[in-house]
């Protein structure tokens, strides 16, 4: 018998219908029992739901709000691309045209007050947009300062962001404002897949049921949470747990108590247990540990004890049932939970491998995305400015945006028979503001000569590896010269491929003197066609002992001291030239210290640069360095 195939479902998936999301959705439910949670952050690939999860949170509040008028269930999307008088808000062109006066329109972040705003890729929002975010969330309203107009509008929200961890991590700053945070899901198992592809093909109807007992859970926790007590000794714990954890700020302690509240409320429960604080350490603190500490249990030899009597028959039915127990973990009492305990309960469920790599792990990285930022005539519009239209590109909205207050009154002045049209002044054009993103291209230059060559050259290789998975994020581009004998080869061109970066490292001679000047003239060079290309910000990164012994130009007939004051002299004035180019630099000093005379140091200080001592670094350590020093610069 042929079964006939199942249609798609008209609607969208109810909240209850979608899987593989569990830690995501009981994050969601705990931030409707308590708004002041101030937000959810979802880590979670392409195409897993996350978003679909989000949509369906809103759709089932909305369902309760004739019963609670103050459940958040407005849903504001913001979409990444969004210019900052949409955010914020500014003059409504055809009403000021319709009035003649300036007439305000409200933006996201006023619309979304006493509701939602989601973001959907928030790790790929711009800098100033995340910062007027933080604004609104700190201050709860939003001031518009422009265009002759002066507005403060409420903005209280809760603010729900969803991101791909392949895209990079968020801005730091904004995760800490947010109390809950799912980390990064993996992939989902076999049954799990199979299960999202059934309930797609299963009614919507179906969940209806679910839906209005999650919901009217929701509503009777909201109740019952200014009943709910929390101990001190709890709050010690948790407060503990988060100095354990290397968490800084206090933010992560009070959201830690609200979850746990909002947990027992959620559970009908008026004091908090321990799964309520095991809960709240999983989405609230975790997310935000800088270490994990050593939790090893010191083995102590067990005391003799005596063998026990048999027990009574009376007992005998008891102790098979506590036999039957044995496979299960003991779970201490309220009064003697510990921080090992709260942490190792909240790693019993599943946590990616990489929870340290989090923004809460990077001692501020500067700005996210792109790591340097060029104003021109392409990339994304920032603003406008009054210009004329030889200048840039005309924009014509913020130009009808100065023109029209002032409409009525020229056409009554000066055009009375031309009533209707729009009258335009030279002082009413604006152009437009572009900032097209560039990151960095990292230049390496590898001494090959000498003894320690070949372990120069797995630091290189490490760094440049490390580099190039970063370089899609930031637009980063990696070269890599390797200078021997009495040249520099340009092993690597500007790229951000890994295999390019793998083949240009694997084969490699060494030996030979140290043109060092060769080098820092090809850097330049290659700074200076970068530049032609829009790449304007440049770091070279000197992975060297610094003992130049190569001029650019030797005499056969000159001596050794003479020939190595030249090489000394040529690169004291191309690490100046470079300097005035505005090129960084990073001198990674591989040499002993007990046989180093400080030749490094000195390169770096003629390259005004930062020196950096690591004669046994790893790749990664190299690679952190300098992105550290490049942000600072």
């Amino acid at each position: 018998m042929v079964q006939k195939a199942r249609e798609l479902p008209a609607a969208p998936l109810p909240f209850t219908a979608i899987v593989g999301l569990e830690a995501a959705r009981q994050a969601l439910l705990l931030l409707a029992v308590d708004p002041k949670l101030a937000g959810v952050a979802i880590g979670a690939g392409a195409g897993t739901g996350k978003s679909a999860l989000v949509r369906a949170f809103a759709r089932m509040l909305a369902g309760g709000h004739e019963f609670d008028p103050t459940l958040p269930c407005q849903l504001v999307e913001m979409p990444v691309g969004v210019s900052e008088d949409r955010l914020l808000g500014g003059i409504d062109i055809e009403a000021t045209l319709a009035t003649g006066e300036r007439v305000h329109r409200s933006g996201l972040l006023a619309r979304a007050n006493g509701g939602m705003l989601y973001v959907d890729s928030v790790n790929l929002l711009d800098d100033s947009t995340i910062n007027h975010i933080l604004s609104a969330l700190d201050s709860g309203v939003v001031r518009v300062e422009r265009e002759g107009i002066s507005v403060v509008e409420p903005a209280r929200f809760v603010l729900l962001v969803t991101y791909d961890p392949a895209e990079g991590p968020p801005r730091r700053h904004l995760l800490d404002r947010l109390g809950l945070i799912v980390a990064p899901i993996g992939k989902a198992p076999v049954t799990t897949r199979a299960e999202v592809v059934r309930r797609n093909l299963q009614p919507t109807t179906d969940y209806e049921d679910d839906e209005a007992l999650v919901l009217a859970g929701i509503l009777a926790a909201r109740e019952l949470l200014p009943s709910v007590t929390i101990s001190d000794e709890q709050i010690r714990q948790l407060s503990l747990t988060a100095l354990a954890l290397g968490i800084e700020g206090h933010r992560a302690d009070m959201f830690a108590v609200r979850a746990a509240r909002a947990a027992a409320a959620l559970a009908g429960r008026e004091t908090v247990s321990n799964e309520d604080l095991e809960l709240a350490v999983r989405l609230v603190m975790l997310p935000r540990a800088t270490r994990l500490p050593d939790m090893q249990p010191q083995e102590a030899p067990p005391p003799p004890t005596p063998e026990p009597a048999p027990p009574p028959p009376s007992q005998q039915q008891d102790e098979d049932r506590s036999d039957e127990e044995e496979d299960q973990p003991p779970r201490p009492p309220d009064d003697e939970l510990t921080v090992e305990d709260l942490i190792l309960a909240a790693l019993e469920t599943e946590v990616p491998p990489d929870i340290l790599e989090t923004p809460f792990t990077v001692r501020r990285r500067g700005r996210s995305g792109s790591r340097g930022t060029i104003s021109g005539q392409r990339g994304r519009h920032i603003r406008s400015v009054p210009g004329k239209p030889a200048q840039g590109r005309l924009d014509v909205i913020a130009t009808l945006r100065a023109a029209a207050p002032w409409q009525r009154l020229r056409a009554a002045e000066h055009h009375p028979h031309r009533r209707g049209r729009i009258h335009l002044r030279a002082d009413d054009l604006h152009i437009k503001k572009y900032r097209s993103k560039a990151g960095t291209l990292f230049c390496f230059l590898v001494d090959a000569s000498g003894s320690m060559a070949l372990h120069r050259m797995r630091q290189a290789k490490g760094a440049v590896n490390a580099l190039l998975q970063q370089a899609y994020v930031h637009r980063d581009q990696v070269a890599l010269l390797a200078f021997r004998g009495d040249r520099a080869d340009l092993l690597l061109p500007p790229s951000q491929s890994v295999e390019l970066a793998k083949r240009a490292l694997d084969v490699l001679p060494t030996g030979g003197g140290t043109p060092l000047a060769a080098a820092l003239l090809a850097a330049y060079q290659i700074s200076e066609q970068a530049r032609a290309r829009g790449i304007y910000r440049t770091t070279i990164v000197l992975i060297t002992d610094g003992r130049p012994n190569v001029p650019l130009k030797a005499d056969p007939t000159m001596d050794k001291t003479r020939r190595l004051e030249q090489a000394r002299q040529e690169v004291q004035q191309l690490a100046g030239r470079l300097w005035a180019a505005g090129v960084g630099a990073v001198v990674i000093d591989t040499q002993r210290s007990f046989v180093s005379r400080g030749e490094a140091q000195q390169l770096a200080a003629w390259l005004g640069g930062r020196y950096v001592y690591l004669p046994n670094g790893r790749g990664d350590q190299i690679a952190n360095a300098v992105i550290a020093a490049s942000e600072d610069g």
